[in-house]
């Protein structure tokens, strides 16, 4: 997994609340068992006129020219709710999104997110809508700067600073570009030292079946 330390990337605004993972990959693109060949089916439902036919809906913000290799989403309240399929996050990483910023996320979209190396960073309402509002005044020009060694997003030529929080084992996952299986395995001093330990001196009971 691609560690997460600094990202510097083209914020696109998608500021609806409740976007579901149905939404952001339907059923009818889930074509393939793997990780890859998802990108195309990406907000399906907005993203085409016709999805079969794949005509573009140039409405839609990820049509647009300035937004076409965004990085950085911004989002609405409980982005990823709905099923439970990872695919949602593998078809926003297969289209070169690094991290969602959102008021609040699905816990289990969440949870998908972080063992694949996709940020999701909660900051208030009113913090997105500024930040929003800049990368909207000029698309040319609307670099974000993400920084999750000191938590910060950075952006407009004033500099402004925005601070965030998360928990500490998941910023660790990303900085260090682990799963839980890379998680698990930084503690195997731990887990053997553990299982060489004596083991109890009452006996175990075993009962037959009968």
């Amino acid at each position: 997994m691609t560690p997460f330390t600094q990202h510097a990337g083209v914020a696109m605004p998608l500021r609806r609340g409740n976007i579901d993972t149905d939404t952001i990959i339907p059923s009818r693109e889930m074509r393939t068992v793997s990780r890859s060949g998802l990108a195309a089916g990406l907000f399906a439902p907005w993203r085409y006129s016709d999805p079969d036919a794949r005509s573009e809906n140039p409405d839609f913000v990820f049509n647009q020219p300035a937004y076409r290799d965004a990085s950085i989403l911004l989002a609405g309240e409980n982005f990823g709710c709905g099923s439970s399929r990872e695919h949602a996050v593998w078809a926003l990483l297969e289209s070169g999104f690094r991290a969602i910023v959102a008021p609040s996320f699905a816990t289990i979209f969440h949870n998908n997110a972080q063992r694949n190396g996709l940020l999701t960073v909660e900051l208030a309402d009113s913090a997105i809508d500024a930040l929003t509002q800049w990368v909207s005044a000029d698309p040319q020009c609307n670099t974000v700067r993400i920084d999750l060694d000191i938590c910060t997003i950075a952006y407009d030529p004033h500099q402004a600073v925005l601070s965030f929080s998360i928990d500490a084992t998941t910023r660790n996952m990303l900085l260090n570009g682990l799963d839980e299986i890379g998680l698990t395995e930084q503690s195997m001093d731990r887990i053997a030292a553990f299982e060489e330990r004596d083991q109890p001196t009452r006996p175990w009971v075993y009962l037959e079946e009968r």
